[in-house]
């Protein structure tokens, strides 16, 4: 009976966390999160079905997405009537930038595998972490480079086990030529994420979709006449062709709908896990629809990541809450300052007002001093 009792405060104190932990915010934010990453999961398996089926068109796959952004948000920027709150060439910069990274990525699945792309994007998270600390001053701690470094590390190791697994035959014709594409396409992506923040701490969410679809909607199309127009002129427009196709449009388009939401209810940590998880479907995929063996080395790899990305989210949610102490603290002293300067010259003026009403009282008896 005494270990009854003195389990309950332990257990009363397991329900409390519990229920601060899962919250309907929380709940919302994993299955969004989840949302999210069985979407970038579909377009992996989309383009590497339209590269099984030797569809090789990057710009077209993307070009609806900036089309459907471009009208479905485009609607609500118009219906404001408002001037932009962005200077219009930061959004072509930014659409240029974003144009050829989902090109560059697209392309390397006809050269690699599903789930190096899949593990390979996570070099982006590095990138971010360079940019966000050259242009917009963020500050990482300690944490945080471990667990980039152990990224790294997990990011060498898939591509070594694409260079020397004995079924690289299945990962594609050139798997490292694949691998330095999903790099250079991740660096991209990172360019244009840190570029994201920058408009979105400075405009509007809506109008970045909108903007970014308009603009990149236009890239494609120049882009498509100049390098696929023979391509998509030759291809046989298939069942098998169409629905991979429509299916990386539609999961894109949610995509780009979906982050700015998530990012806005739980923040980029959650986010980052929850992306994590997409590796995991990807082996799956790569397991169960087109039956291809999973070298050991893609487990290591993947092992490495998830401790990395895991340590890099859980150090992030620390600075946060210090980040944020520290404004709270800033706050406070300078709202003291402000109230002690307040203070100064609220007595000031007292005393120049006693002051003045001193010498107004002062005047009438001299004056009656003054000989009649």
């Amino acid at each position: 009976m005494p270990s009854i009792d003195a389990s309950e405060p332990l257990r009363l104190w397991i329900r409390e966390k519990w229920r601060k932990i899962w919250t309907k915010r929380s709940l919302m934010g994993l299955l969004l999160g989840q949302f999210v990453s069985l979407l970038i999961t579909s377009t992996g398996f989309s383009s590497s079905e339209l590269a099984r089926r030797g569809v090789n068109a990057p710009t077209s796959q993307s070009f609806l997405n900036y089309l459907l952004l471009a009208v479905f948000y485009g609607v609500f920027v118009i219906r404001r009537q408002r001037p932009l709150q962005i200077n219009w060439y930061y959004y072509l910069m930014l659409a240029v930038v974003d144009v050829e990274a989902n090109f560059i990525v697209v392309k390397s699945y006809q050269y690699t595998s599903l789930t190096s792309v899949m593990l390979l994007d996570c070099w982006a998270i590095p990138c971010v972490m360079l940019f966000t600390w050259l242009f917009l001053k963020t500050k990482y701690g300690l944490r945080k480079f471990v667990g980039v470094a152990i990224c790294v590390a997990g990011l060498v190791m898939v591509v070594f086990s694409d260079v020397h697994a004995k079924d690289r035959a299945q990962g594609g014709p050139n798997p490292l030529k694949g691998d330095l594409f999903i790099i250079a396409g991740s660096t991209l992506y990172a360019v244009s994420n840190v570029g994201e923040e920058f408009i979105v701490k400075k405009g509007d969410r809506v109008e970045l979709m909108a903007m970014l679809g308009i603009f990149g909607a236009v890239i494609s199309a120049i882009q498509i006449s100049i390098l696929e127009r023979n391509e998509l002129k030759d291809l046989n427009w298939t069942a098998g062709v169409v629905l991979p196709f429509l299916g990386y449009v539609l999961a894109m388009f949610l995509f780009y709908s979906t982050v700015p939401i998530i990012l806005k209810i739980c923040g980029a940590t959650l986010l980052n896990l929850s992306l994590l998880t997409s590796d995991m479907w990807a082996v799956l995929i790569r397991i169960f629809a087109y039956h291809q063996k999973v070298d050991w080395m893609y487990f290591i790899a993947f092992a490495g990541v998830a401790v990395g990305l895991v340590i890099y989210s859980i150090s992030k949610k620390d600075e946060e809450t210090a980040q944020v102490a520290v404004s709270i603290k800033e706050q406070d002293k300078q709202e003291d300052e402000e109230a002690a300067i307040g203070n100064l010259t609220r007595g000031s003026t007292a005393a120049v007002e006693n002051q003045s009403s001193g010498v107004v009282n002062q005047q009438p008896s001299s004056l009656t001093s003054l000989p009649k």
